[in-house]
């Protein structure tokens, strides 16, 4: 059992993706998450991809709340705010991604926190970051792609900006919150000194293209970081990027030209040398994907294992799931879900000591342990009962 975390509570604000995929992480290495939720539930119990839903519990839903408590709080009653401030007082790090602000005004942000509990780890992500002039924005990635250029470099010259087909830069940011809660937590180990951490998603946006970047801002500037198709990426070179075949395609990353040139049979006049195989990228490019369009997949693969170029095919998700390496690594898996069907998710990334995090708890019906972390703060069934009657709890869906 995988258990780094035990004995670490987190009290988590957290809604859409971002915020719970990084709370998530800290849940899987064993820390006691509380999910804080209102009464009618949190946006990922009401939205989620393409319409699907298991038992009524969204895709949202599935993706980033397993191994988490519920606990529903009307924030808009005393009695909550009383209820979440003796939370605040156990727990060791609480993490929100509320817009910058909204939780001070309920008496639970940072400095309130820190009144309460002064070694507290205090976490927040946002769209843009704590302040600023973008503090009040909407953050949402899919905006954040356009505005820190993920868009515009993902796009090609061709056919203008386009967006990844993922929200790459929620599950990065969460990423990144949950590296930062970790670090914070060995800091306090360190120190006994709680600590404020901020993520935002246009940093995270921005670390993600990090190699880019910094290709971008020393020596000269391209006037365009579109990508020069087929290449994969405005500063690589030939013959970086993806190549139709007869019946598919495949990437070919890194390798000799030359050497490329013998695999695919390329004509002595249209080949480029590898000293030139950035500047004359767009030469070099179109007599590879000439060549490649002749062959299916597997013959294309053949021709360049057989001269050692790094290559793959490009898989769609059916053969994803059917990969004989994802399934080696255990990458799904499938448990009964809090509703009795199974649901299928991606497990935990990393492996400790070779062995991959347990889901303890599928995601959980909304508010299903409210009694049970009501009693371990001291209240009776009839304190319970009443705090459900004046709406300060939900009632367990």
């Amino acid at each position: 059992m995988v258990d780094l975390l035990r004995g670490i509570r987190v009290l988590s604000f957290n809604h859409f993706l971002m915020g719970p995929v990084g709370v998530q992480f800290l849940a899987d290495l064993g820390a006691d998450v509380i999910a804080i939720e209102p009464p009618e539930g949190a946006f990922q119990r009401k939205w989620g991809g393409a319409d699907k839903r298991v038992d009524g519990q969204t895709m949202l839903l599935l993706t980033g709340n397993r191994n988490k408590r519920s606990l529903t709080l009307d924030l808009k009653k005393p009695d909550a705010i009383e209820i979440a401030r003796k939370l605040i007082a156990r727990s060791d790090v609480v993490a929100e991604n509320f817009r910058p602000g909204v939780l001070d005004k309920l008496g639970l942000g940072f400095d309130a926190a820190r009144t309460i509990k002064p070694d507290i780890i205090y976490a927040s992500a946002s769209g843009y970051g704590a302040d600023g002039p973008y503090v009040n924005r909407p953050g949402q990635d899919l905006l954040v792609q356009a505005l820190s250029g993920l868009a515009m470099i993902t796009g090609t010259r061709e056919h203008g900006p386009r967006a990844v087909g993922v929200s790459a830069i929620d599950h990065h940011g969460a990423a990144l919150f949950a590296g930062g809660i970790l670090a914070a937590l060995v800091k306090r180990e360190r120190t006994g000194q709680g600590c404020r951490v901020d993520v935002s998603l246009l940093s995270a946006a921005i670390d993600l293209q990090m190699e880019s970047f910094t290709c971008y801002l020393n020596g000269e500037r391209p006037e365009d970081v579109r990508q020069p198709a087929p290449i994969a990426g405005w500063y690589y070179g030939a013959p970086y990027g993806v190549y139709a075949t007869k019946d598919g395609h495949v990437a070919i990353s890194l390798g000799s030209l030359d050497t490329l040139g013998d695999a695919l049979g390329i004509s002595p006049e249209q080949r480029v040398p590898d000293s030139d195989a950035f500047r004359r990228r767009e030469e070099a490019a179109p007599a590879i994907a000439a060549c490649v369009s002749k062959l299916t997949t597997a013959e294309c693969v053949k021709r360049l294992e057989a001269r050692s170029i790094w290559h793959a095919a490009v898989n769609d998700y059916s053969d994803v799931v059917a990969d004989p390496q994802v399934a080696h690594n255990r990458t799904f898996q499938t448990v009964e879900g809090a509703t009795g069907s199974p649901i299928t998710l991606v497990s935990h990334p990393v492996r400790y000591d070779g062995e991959v995090p347990e889901i303890r708890l599928p995601p959980q019906k909304l508010g299903a342990q409210s009694e049970e972390i009501l009693k371990e703060l001291g209240y009776d069934p009839g304190q319970v009962k009443a705090l459900r009657a004046n709406g300060a709890i939900g009632s367990a869906s």
